[in-house]
């Protein structure tokens, strides 16, 4: 059995090296895309164009290298999002023989002359791709993207603003190393209304949210993304119903949230509580469940906002609206009113087994209802209460200003 070589042509035939060049003058079979092929039209080998069929491909090959030299000619580097890894786990790694190149996001990045070791590069080649490239999105400053004849950089602009990403910039790359070549920049928006060429390749650089309150430029810089114990004021929210920045962190750390989890979110208010869950809740979900619709507003707005996509609204009066949503993990309350014994008996009813249930409620009344209807339900109990002062200037000093005390009630299944 001839090993099968797999060739990178790098941005073209000009970046073929003479031992590249060797090699595939050597070939009897040669196989590539049909404008790599049509670099060698006057090759002798007989010649096979890649198609969709990859499997096909694979058997052709297999049958080929018995008593034939098969060389394959691959866009770029072949072992980077190429040809390369299915033909070795298809004949096996002893069989092939891996000659690289110039990638197309090493030449990207040395057009727009910055570094890509801290780059994360994503293919929308697959299922769901709109979710690997937010996800990308979400966690890098910069992403590099390849594109296909559906997912354009087009398509990928529209999905930009649809997540709150209107203020990134994308650099699209056409026709890389070909003489009709164009490099330019674009917003989202200018991208989403614009046709490109096929053969492309997109860098995304994420921005800065916009400003949010009437704070220091600086302190918006130190507090531009998802944290945390945000500040009130970096949510849009009612006046005064939103859950205090030191009173989250710690019904966030009583949750005792862990990657994958269902999280119910009930009274949900401004929603601060399930976008500042969603930074220990990666692959899991939130419902976050409000009846009022001014505030389901504010829940959306704030999502768009920090980017926070593994968060589902739900406009529901508690305690109804639970039944369709997936069993949780964990619930947090944090407004029941009149109405909080009743939610807290129907949502407990859904808790998994282990399960946590976090009640927050600063009157008394509340803290011995919400005690008695856990403990009727056969949850252990836990109670602390929090009170924070927050300091306010003066004109010789400063003083201490004390906000509402808060209880935290958690129930253990």
């Amino acid at each position: 059995m001839i090993p099968v070589h797999v060739i990178g042509m790098g941005l073209g035939p000009e970046d073929l090296t003479a031992r590249h060049l060797k090699i595939i003058k050597q070939a009897q079979i040669l196989i590539g895309g049909r404008r790599h092929l049509a670099c060698f039209k006057d090759h002798p080998a007989r010649k096979k164009a890649i198609t969709g069929d990859l499997d096909g491909l694979v058997r052709q090959i297999k049958k080929q290298m018995t008593d034939k030299q098969v060389v394959v000619l691959a866009s770029g580097d072949p072992i980077f999002f190429g040809i390369g890894p299915l033909l070795v786990d298809a004949l096996g790694a002893e069989h092939v023989v891996i000659h690289p190149n110039i990638s197309s996001v090493a030449a990207a990045f040395s057009r727009i002359k910055q570094r890509w070791d801290d780059a994360r590069v994503v293919s929308l080649h697959g299922r769901r791709p709109e979710k690997s490239f937010l996800d990308a999105v979400a966690g890098h400053e910069k992403v590099v993207v390849f594109t296909d004849s559906k997912k354009t950089p087009g398509w990928l602009g529209q999905q930009l603003i649809k997540a709150g990403y209107d203020k990134a910039m994308m650099c699209v790359l056409e026709n890389l190393g070909a003489p009709q070549e164009r490099v330019a920049w674009y917003s989202p928006k200018q991208a989403s209304s614009k046709e490109f060429e096929k053969l492309n390749v997109v860098i995304v650089l994420r921005q800065a949210m916009p400003e949010i309150s009437s704070r220091p430029l600086l302190y918006l810089k130190q507090h531009q993304d998802l944290h945390l114990g945000m500040p009130e004021e970096c949510y849009h929210h009612e006046t005064g119903l939103i859950t205090k920045a030191e009173v989250r962190a710690i019904s966030i750390s009583k949750l005792c949230l862990r990657p994958g989890m269902v999280l119910w979110d009930l009274g949900a208010g401004s929603g601060s509580v399930s976008l500042e869950a969603s930074l220990l809740l990666r692959g899991g979900n939130i419902f976050a469940v409000e009846q009022d619709p001014e505030r389901i507003s504010h829940i959306r707005q704030n999502k768009k906002q920090f980017r926070v996509r593994n968060l589902d609204i739900v406009q529901a009066k508690l305690p109804g609206g639970l039944k369709h949503l997936p069993k949780p993990d964990r619930i947090f309350i944090g407004g029941g009113g009149k109405d909080l014994v009743s939610t807290i008996k129907a949502a407990g009813a859904y808790l998994k087994p282990g399960g946590v249930i976090v009640i927050n409620t600063i009157l008394l009344s509340s803290l011995d209802k919400a005690m008695a209807a856990l403990q009727s339900l056969g949850f252990s109990t836990e109670v602390v209460q929090v009170q924070v002062s927050r300091g306010k200037p003066m004109p010789s000093g400063q003083r201490l200003e004390a906000l509402n005390p808060v209880w935290i009630i958690s129930g253990y299944r």
